[in-house]
């Protein structure tokens, strides 16, 4: 048989299609362990418990601490979270996460699972809510904050040594708080969800005082911060509570199906900015995003909810502007982003709102792809692939996909952030040295050290790089090295996704939680 020379130039063409295809396939294609990902995540929040710590902890460098708190206002408060590289347990951020890890389990409860870490996130999110249930001690009265972020930041001590101030703050119906009110509802709300069929006495209970701190909030409305003051420095309600009651009601309606839920949520649609705010950020201060994005999953139930067409469109259309932002499709307001592709909303725990960015991206995408409908951006429609896709370049990011080579999740990868911004971890266990250590003692002998924390963080997410793709690895630069609650809380439903799809954005989507 007779063999014919190609000539290099018909082959130029196959070449060049090969290579345009290898660009913009590759970054799909390449993955990382999202699995191991998911088990690092978890064992954070065991780095950030307060009070007495069970049997079966993990993190072993961690020990008991603050176990009088509350004492001096006649209450327990014993437990719950501290939220970052502090002492202070904040009762509002505490609660977001609650409700990301909560609705991570709602949603992807059946992937976490695959994954082996179900037990390990319902005792993450049962450290909160055991705490919630003990904060609220009256219908109208919930324990927001121990400790005073001032004299905290003043000393650099390891919670188990703490010599802080430890007041605690309360809103009640004199002094009120809707926000935190209702973000505490809506993670008991949610968390009901989570333990209905595993511990429904349990779940009934989280639902009672849910529904009694939604009452209370919608009741007495007011900032939180406007009535412990001490808060406004470190988390300031700048959103208001509006936000925070149709997230509470919605998650309500979503736990009891009960139409007084449903009809405050579209009640309250315009007056309350559902559906006049158009929004760039989802945060554990502004809500809308998560509020729009849940209306919008309604409004795909076209037979359940065809009455509330109108409302819940509404709602969906400003949805669809936060989800539109993140992809860089809406004409004129779009997220910014970094010369490496990261999404860039401000300059202190930028990760933060990648983060909440990435998992509803992935949250919404799957819904789509469920009921065959695409997202309506101002520059054109995106098919659910391409919604996770970029999720999924997000995560990556973070992981080690980015000019630093770097990842930004404590211990994952080679190479991590070693000076986290965080007194425990950078202190010496308690366990190794038994000496008490002080306040100034704490910032003359540990916290300006160079070498790496004597204690890993695994599982935390830093707040990362600058918007040039910069990162110092300093512990005093807590604006890039601090981690806090929230920012893994709400990963977990994203690695557990992705490891259930191996990595790979086209595989379809796995069943979605009924609501």
């Amino acid at each position: 048989m007779k063999k014919e020379k190609v000539h290099i130039r018909y082959l130029a063409p196959c070449i060049w299609l090969l290579l345009s295809l290898t660009t913009i396939f590759l970054p799909l294609c390449e993955s990382f362990n999202y699995g191991h990902a998911l088990s690092q995540s978890l064992l954070y929040f065991e780095s950030q418990r307060s009070g007495r710590l069970p049997y079966n902890q993990r993190v072993t460098w961690r020990h008991h601490s603050a176990l009088t708190d509350g004492l001096e206002q006649g209450v327990d408060l014993v437990g719950g979270y501290y939220d970052a590289g502090d002492n202070v347990k904040f009762g509002l951020p505490m609660a977001f996460t609650v409700t990301l890890l909560s609705w991570a389990a709602i949603e992807y409860g059946q992937q976490i699972a695959a994954a082996g870490e179900y037990a390990h996130t319902l005792e993450a999110i049962k450290w909160g809510t055991d705490y919630f249930i003990k904060a609220h001690t009256h219908p109208n009265v919930l324990w927001v904050e121990v400790g005073d972020g001032h004299t905290d930041h003043y000393c650099w001590q390891r919670p188990e040594d703490m010599t802080t101030s430890r007041r605690a703050f309360k809103v009640d119906a004199d002094n009120p708080g809707s926000d935190v009110a209702g973000e505490t509802a809506a993670a008991l709300a949610a968390a009901s969800m989570v333990f209905r069929r595993t511990n429904p006495h349990y779940s009934q209970l989280l639902l009672h005082h849910a529904e009694q701190l939604f009452e209370f909030g919608d009741k007495y409305k007011g900032k939180y911060d406007e009535s412990v003051g001490v808060a406004k420095e470190y988390y300031a309600s700048v959103s208001g509570y509006m936000d925070e009651l149709l997230w509470a009601a919605i998650w309500l309606y979503r736990a009891t199906q009960k139409d007084q839920y449903l009809n405050y949520f579209l009640e309250n649609a315009h007056d309350f900015g559902g559906t006049t705010w158009a929004i760039n950020e989802f945060s554990w201060d502004v809500k809308y995003a998560g509020v729009q994005a849940i209306a919008s999953m309604l409004s795909m139930e076209e037979k359940k909810h065809k009455q509330h067409e109108v409302v819940l469109k509404q709602y969906r259309s400003k949805a669809e502007h936060y989800l539109c932002a993140c992809l860089n499709l809406n004409n004129v307001s779009n997220v910014e982003r970094t010369p490496g592709g990261l999404l860039y909303t401000r300059q202190w725990n930028n990760m933060q709102y990648v983060a909440t960015a990435s998992f509803l991206l992935t949250l919404y995408s799957d819904h789509l792809r469920a009921t065959h409908q695409k997202l309506h951006c101002e520059k054109g429609e995106v098919g659910p692939d391409e919604m996770f896709a970029f999720a999924k370049s997000q995560v990556d990011y973070i992981l080690g996909s980015n000019p630093m080579g770097m990842s930004y999740m404590v211990v994952y990868g080679p190479d991590f952030p070693q000076r986290v911004h965080h007194r425990g971890a950078s202190i010496e266990s308690s366990k190794e040295n038994k000496g008490f250590i002080g306040c100034i003692q704490g910032y003359d002998s540990w916290y300006g050290r160079v070498e790496p924390n004597p204690n890993v963080l695994t599982g935390a997410l830093v707040g990362g790089p600058d918007m040039n793709d910069e990162f110092k690895d300093e512990r005093s630069n807590y604006i890039q090295t601090e981690a806090c609650t929230y920012n893994t809380a709400a990963l977990v439903g994203v690695f557990a996704r992705l490891h259930q799809s191996h990595g790979d954005v086209y595989l379809s989507s796995p069943l979605i939680a009924s609501s």
